[in-house]
Protein backbone atom coordinates (compact mmCIF):
# COMPACT_ATOMS: atom_id res chain seq x y z
CA UNK A 1 0.00 0.00 0.00
CA UNK A 2 0.99 3.27 -0.78
CA UNK A 3 0.05 6.82 1.29
CA UNK A 4 0.44 10.16 0.95
CA UNK A 5 3.68 10.58 2.77
CA UNK A 6 5.27 7.85 0.80
CA UNK A 7 4.52 10.28 -2.10
CA UNK A 8 5.95 13.61 -0.38
CA UNK A 9 8.84 11.57 0.59
CA UNK A 10 9.95 10.27 -2.74
CA UNK A 11 8.90 13.18 -5.04
CA UNK A 12 8.14 16.21 -2.70
CA UNK A 13 8.24 18.91 -4.57
CA UNK A 14 5.73 17.70 -6.90
CA UNK A 15 3.72 16.48 -3.64
CA UNK A 16 3.84 19.98 -2.77
CA UNK A 17 2.18 21.14 -5.76
CA UNK A 18 -0.13 19.11 -5.19
CA UNK A 19 -1.37 19.62 -2.49
CA UNK A 20 -1.33 23.71 -3.01
CA UNK A 21 -3.90 22.55 -5.72
CA UNK A 22 -6.06 21.11 -3.25
CA UNK A 23 -5.75 23.84 -0.87
CA UNK A 24 -7.19 26.74 -3.11
CA UNK A 25 -10.63 26.44 -1.90
CA UNK A 26 -12.13 23.95 0.76
CA UNK A 27 -13.87 21.84 -1.15
CA UNK A 28 -12.96 19.34 -3.33
CA UNK A 29 -14.37 17.25 -5.64
CA UNK A 30 -14.84 12.77 -5.52
CA UNK A 31 -16.31 10.32 -7.16
CA UNK A 32 -17.09 6.95 -5.60
CA UNK A 33 -19.11 3.73 -7.11
CA UNK A 34 -22.78 3.56 -6.42
CA UNK A 35 -24.19 0.15 -5.42
CA UNK A 36 -25.25 -0.31 -9.43
CA UNK A 37 -21.84 1.27 -10.54
CA UNK A 38 -22.64 3.97 -11.89
CA UNK A 39 -20.30 6.81 -10.73
CA UNK A 40 -21.70 9.70 -7.86
CA UNK A 41 -19.72 12.64 -7.66
CA UNK A 42 -19.42 14.67 -4.01
CA UNK A 43 -18.38 17.65 -2.40
CA UNK A 44 -15.28 16.37 0.29
CA UNK A 45 -12.81 18.17 1.95
CA UNK A 46 -9.19 16.72 2.43
CA UNK A 47 -6.89 16.99 5.07
CA UNK A 48 -3.24 16.26 4.28
CA UNK A 49 -1.25 15.37 7.78
CA UNK A 50 1.80 14.19 8.38
CA UNK A 51 0.02 10.55 8.88
CA UNK A 52 -1.57 10.58 5.51
CA UNK A 53 -4.35 11.98 3.69
CA UNK A 54 -7.83 11.87 4.79
CA UNK A 55 -11.60 12.21 4.00
CA UNK A 56 -14.72 12.38 6.41
CA UNK A 57 -18.11 12.54 6.29
CA UNK A 58 -21.57 12.88 8.35
CA UNK A 59 -22.58 9.52 9.51
CA UNK A 60 -24.70 7.93 7.05
CA UNK A 61 -23.56 9.84 4.18
CA UNK A 62 -23.96 8.21 0.97
CA UNK A 63 -20.30 8.75 -0.14
CA UNK A 64 -19.21 7.15 3.07
CA UNK A 65 -21.78 4.08 1.86
CA UNK A 66 -19.96 3.95 -1.25
CA UNK A 67 -16.63 4.00 -0.25
CA UNK A 68 -17.39 1.53 2.61
CA UNK A 69 -18.76 -1.07 -0.41
CA UNK A 70 -16.09 -0.27 -3.02
CA UNK A 71 -12.89 1.57 -1.36
CA UNK A 72 -12.17 2.73 -5.46
CA UNK A 73 -12.54 7.08 -5.26
CA UNK A 74 -11.22 9.93 -7.74
CA UNK A 75 -10.68 13.46 -6.06
CA UNK A 76 -10.44 16.46 -8.20
CA UNK A 77 -8.86 19.51 -6.58
CA UNK A 78 -11.45 22.75 -6.73
CA UNK A 79 -11.07 24.56 -10.21
CA UNK A 80 -9.30 27.70 -10.41
CA UNK A 81 -9.52 29.31 -13.92
CA UNK A 82 -6.52 31.18 -15.86
CA UNK A 83 -6.31 34.54 -16.07
CA UNK A 84 -8.19 35.77 -19.54
CA UNK A 85 -4.95 36.16 -21.74
CA UNK A 86 -2.47 34.63 -19.65
CA UNK A 87 -3.43 30.90 -19.74
CA UNK A 88 0.41 29.83 -18.64
CA UNK A 89 0.29 31.64 -15.38
CA UNK A 90 -2.51 28.62 -14.33
CA UNK A 91 -1.35 26.90 -11.89
CA UNK A 92 -2.93 24.06 -13.21
CA UNK A 93 -5.66 21.00 -12.49
CA UNK A 94 -4.68 18.00 -9.45
CA UNK A 95 -6.23 14.62 -9.37
CA UNK A 96 -5.59 11.45 -7.00
CA UNK A 97 -6.90 8.04 -7.05
CA UNK A 98 -6.86 5.70 -4.05
CA UNK A 99 -8.86 3.61 -2.19
CA UNK A 100 -10.41 4.55 0.98
CA UNK A 101 -9.72 2.95 4.53
CA UNK A 102 -11.80 3.70 7.44
CA UNK A 103 -10.58 4.76 10.34
CA UNK A 104 -12.21 5.82 13.52
CA UNK A 105 -13.90 9.28 12.96
CA UNK A 106 -14.93 11.74 15.78
CA UNK A 107 -18.42 12.08 17.44
CA UNK A 108 -19.74 9.22 15.19
CA UNK A 109 -18.82 10.30 11.83
CA UNK A 110 -16.92 8.42 8.89
CA UNK A 111 -12.94 9.35 8.20
CA UNK A 112 -11.20 7.01 5.53
CA UNK A 113 -7.37 7.07 5.03
CA UNK A 114 -6.62 7.72 1.21
CA UNK A 115 -4.41 5.36 0.00
CA UNK A 116 -2.63 6.67 -3.26
CA UNK A 117 -2.59 4.79 -6.50
CA UNK A 118 -2.46 7.55 -8.86
CA UNK A 119 -1.60 11.36 -8.90
CA UNK A 120 -1.71 13.58 -11.78
CA UNK A 121 -1.31 17.08 -12.02
CA UNK A 122 -1.86 19.06 -15.48
CA UNK A 123 -0.82 22.84 -16.44
CA UNK A 124 -0.54 24.73 -19.76
CA UNK A 125 3.15 24.76 -21.00
CA UNK A 126 5.34 27.93 -21.81
CA UNK A 127 4.48 28.69 -24.81
CA UNK A 128 0.68 28.11 -24.12
CA UNK A 129 0.18 26.17 -26.73
CA UNK A 130 0.66 22.49 -25.03
CA UNK A 131 -0.30 20.76 -21.68
CA UNK A 132 2.28 19.80 -19.11
CA UNK A 133 0.95 16.06 -17.80
CA UNK A 134 2.83 15.57 -14.46
CA UNK A 135 1.50 11.72 -13.16
CA UNK A 136 2.76 9.63 -10.14
CA UNK A 137 2.52 5.88 -9.84
CA UNK A 138 3.69 3.61 -6.94
CA UNK A 139 6.42 1.84 -7.76
CA UNK A 140 6.54 3.68 -11.76
CA UNK A 141 7.51 7.20 -9.91
CA UNK A 142 6.93 10.78 -11.34
CA UNK A 143 6.95 10.89 -15.20
CA UNK A 144 6.31 14.29 -17.35
CA UNK A 145 4.92 14.56 -20.88
CA UNK A 146 3.12 16.52 -23.28
CA UNK A 147 0.12 16.81 -25.13
CA UNK A 148 -0.82 20.06 -27.71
Amino acid sequence: MTWWEDLAAAEPEFAERVRARFAVRKHGTMATLRKDGSPRISGTELEFGEDGLFIGSMPGALKALDLRRDPRLALHCPTEDAPEGDETSWDGDAKIAGRAHEVPGPDGSHRFRIEITEVVLTRVGEPGDHLVIESWHPGRGLRRRTRT
